[in-house]
């Protein structure tokens, strides 16, 4: 089946709003097996509504629209669809009444140019919509011998939402009698050349399928499958996944939508230890601290330019030698159980200031009551744009502390 969506509203167009209706569309499509070939966004203009509808309606077999079905002048969609269709639209009673139940158990009186919202043609069911006033339409003719569909569904993302899930998505598996199912395994510590030279044989099947991404937190590996129901296609990624974490091992940090953030915060709470940061230097200030911001169990963040400040600032006792002998002495002091360090040294710039050569230092320092009293290390080097480093260091440094955290787990148990 071939697909395509269609995001109508001139305030689209003016970038007054983002189509994230078309984004959710596109990924349940594919969750479907429904190959979308085409999305587009158009204003509330007749002529041109109709042109795009008409396109969509000869090249794909599913066109999928949302807007337009409000009770104003510029809610345009039924009409559109009724003018490519050749058809006129007439009120049905049922949907005028229950239309009118709406208002009326809110206390008031339908105005007229809502009855629009109750209208159809006859190539056209309702569909329903108990959150809004906008029912929505599923058309379905035969053409040349072929089935086309149109769903239009209201712009507002959550009744859109409700519709797709509760009434569309139900009825298009049924048709399609199949369903696809993925799981995203999200790894942190290596790079999208070394993940896929790690699982390539891997990646070599047709169903499932495993494909990795270069993201922002990380190479994520995509497994899909494909089968009758969600059971089957579940017991196939379950095989794969353990084929994959077995190549991966702890580099794999989490699943689907769970982030670095997540996965130590998480760690944290359930070993209980209280955690302090620091950072020293230009790059590292800002990039740990945020990320735990959310945790109780957070105790405190100090910051320095240089270790050199440590003495006068933190008034710590003697001359400071070292990142991890500040840090200890800061987590004597704080009574915590983790200290996390980050030290950061810009060593180059090019002519023009965008890249750098960025050196960064990471410890994770751990008291007797995490049960790995020692000190887990990392160095680290990125050459990228001075805007980068303390979302990188960041990263790199929450992978740290969750290995340092699997690490005292095992000890312990």
């Amino acid at each position: 089946m071939k697909a395509e969506i269609i995001s109508i509203g001139t305030e689209l167009l003016l970038g007054t709003i983002n189509d994230t209706n078309a984004q959710y569309l596109a990924q349940r499509l594919a969750d479907l097996g429904i190959d979308c070939y085409y999305i587009s966004q158009i204003g509330d203009n007749p002529g041109r509504l109709v042109e795009v509808l008409r396109r969509a309606w000869e090249r794909s077999d599913l066109t999928v629209t949302t807007g337009g079905l409000g009770p104003t002048g510029d809610d345009l969609t039924r009409e559109a669809i009724a003018e490519v269709l050749g058809e006129s639209q007439s009120v049905i009673p049922a949907l005028e009444e229950n239309l009118r139940g709406f208002f009326a158990r809110r206390g008031t009186v339908m105005p007229q140019r809502n009855l629009k919202q109750a209208t159809l043609i006859p190539s056209a069911e309702a569909i329903l919509n108990p959150v809004g006033t906008a029912p929505g339409w599923w058309v379905q003719r035969e053409s040349s011998g072929v089935s086309h569909m149109i769903v239009s569904m209201p712009g507002v993302p959550f009744e859109m939402k409700r519709m797709w899930e509760n009434e569309v998505e139900p009825r298009l598996t049924s048709i399609t009698g199949t369903v696809i199912v993925s799981r995203t395994l999200k790894t942190l510590g290596i790079g999208e050349s070394t993940v896929e030279e790690m699982v390539d044989d891997l990646m070599q099947g047709s169903n499932p399928t495993l494909a990795p991404y270069a993201k922002s937190d990380g190479v994520h590996l995509r497994i899909t499958a494909k089968a009758a129901d969600r059971q089957q296609c579940e017991a196939m990624i379950a095989e794969l996944e353990q084929a994959v974490r077995s190549r991966l091992g702890t580099a794999i940090y989490g699943i689907d939508a769970e982030s670095p953030q997540k996965v130590v915060q998480e760690g944290l709470a359930a070993a209980q230890l209280r955690v302090i940061v620091l950072e020293v230097g230009k790059g590292a200030v800002g990039a740990v601290a945020p990320l735990l911001a959310d945790s109780e169990w957070l105790s405190g963040a100090f910051a320095l330019h240089h270790l050199e400040h440590a003495v006068k600032v933190l008034a710590l006792p003697g001359e400071p030698r070292s990142l991890e002998h500040i840090g200890q002495a800061l987590l004597a002091r704080a009574g915590a159980d983790l200290l996390v360090a980050v030290q950061g040294a810009q060593e180059a710039t090019d002519p023009d200031g965008v890249t750098v050569r960025f050196d960064a230092t990471m410890l994770v320092v751990g008291t007797s009551k995490t049960d790995a009293r020692e000190t887990l290390r990392a160095t680290q080097s990125w050459k990228t744009a001075s805007s980068e480093v303390p979302r990188l260091l960041g990263l790199a440094t929450l992978n740290l502390l969750r290995r340092y955290l699997g690490q005292s787990t095992e000890k312990s148990s």
